[in-house]
């Protein structure tokens, strides 16, 4: 395009002639394939300014001139260059030790993201790229167990790992369990364990635990009348007085709590007495209650008693538990008089 200068010279021989000088036009930067490359962010060149052309990273020339040149019309000389998109490939990722890797290809641009399974630390790139070379931007990492230090002790406790320690550090997943000198007893988790984070679990404490003088109990006596404090796990046993039963367990332990298990108690005999001449059921046989040796039955036991089905005439049994010195005679039971000629008993069952 051509312009007039501003000022216009005039021809003294030809006063109506306007003498124009030609201004050369810029050209605009160029718009060619998104493939190609053009070096810099400039928008506008002056005429005979040589652009040369390249291709992306992963993209090869293929045909046309490498070059173009600003004309003074202000356009850009033609060419045919182009690029091909022929991607190199990188090798296929390789599996690591205790992680993974996530990646959908491994043509050039593609990407592996690393990562570690819990209680390693990664050591390395997390991510690698696939560059134009063929080759990925970043080695595979390292995932590294996480480590902690020895487990802390508590006074009056030690500690017994799972398995060999070598040195002054333990790897994530190694555990231990703790235990007390006598008479101190663990308060807390007793076992402990190297965390993802590096540290141990919370460290429990060693107490003293003792618990105060055993009482006795009723128709009965115990094994011990130390009049002393007694240490956690330490028992006393009991028995009963003549022939009451002890009901519950023979022996009690100084609990973790300071105090004792369930003390037993002792249980006695029947205080009703049922004339000699009935006959009962008893520890599998019929027999008299005269016969009975000792006299009586004893706690828990179990003893039947004949009733008589008046409709039918004939007789049944009915059985009954001695509870804590009591029987509970079944109501249909009729105690024979002095006169009675004959038992529910002496006849013969429904």
């Amino acid at each position: 395009m051509s312009h007039c200068l501003s000022k216009v010279q005039q021809n003294p021989q030809f006063p109506s002639l306007r003498v124009c000088a030609s201004v050369p036009s810029v050209c605009a930067r160029p718009e060619l394939g998104g493939d190609v490359h053009i070096k810099g962010d400039q928008r506008y060149f002056n005429p005979g300014v040589r652009l040369t052309l390249t291709c992306k990273r992963g993209y090869s020339p293929v045909s046309g001139p490498r070059s173009i040149i600003c004309s003074t019309s202000g356009k850009w000389t033609r060419t045919n260059f182009f690029c091909s998109g022929v991607f190199p490939r990188c090798p296929h990722p390789i599996a690591f030790s205790n992680g993974e890797l996530h990646y959908t290809d491994n043509v050039y641009g593609s990407t592996i993201n690393y990562t570690c399974h819990k209680g390693y630390n990664l050591i390395g790139a997390h991510t690698a790229e696939c560059l134009a070379n063929g080759s990925w931007s970043a080695p595979v990492p390292e995932c590294k167990s996480v480590e902690c230090g020895l487990a802390p002790i508590p006074q009056y406790g030690a500690i017994i790992y799972n398995k060999m320690i070598r040195g002054n550090s333990t790897r994530y997943g190694t555990w231990g369990t703790y235990r007390c000198l006598p008479p101190y007893v663990i308060f807390g988790d007793a076992r402990a364990e190297c965390t993802a984070s590096g540290t141990w679990t919370k460290t429990p404490e060693c107490q003293v635990v003792t618990c105060p003088p055993p009482e006795n109990i009723d128709r009965g006596y115990k094994s011990n009348n130390e009049q002393r404090p007694f240490d956690y796990t330490e028992t006393v046993k009991y028995g009963c007085l003549g022939e009451f039963v002890l009901e519950g367990s023979f022996q009690i332990v100084c609990q973790k709590n300071g105090n004792w298990s369930e003390k037993p108690s002792c249980k006695g005999e029947p205080t009703r007495e049922v004339s000699g001449r009935v006959l009962i059921l008893y520890r599998g046989r019929n027999m008299y209650i005269k016969e009975l040796k000792p006299d009586r039955v004893l706690h828990n036991e179990i003893v039947s008693f004949y009733c008589m089905d008046e409709a039918r005439k004939c007789d049944y049994v009915v059985p009954t538990q001695c509870i804590d010195g009591e029987i509970i005679i079944p109501e249909c039971f009729e105690e024979p008089s002095v006169h009675s000629d004959s038992l529910p008993s002496e006849i013969a069952q429904c």
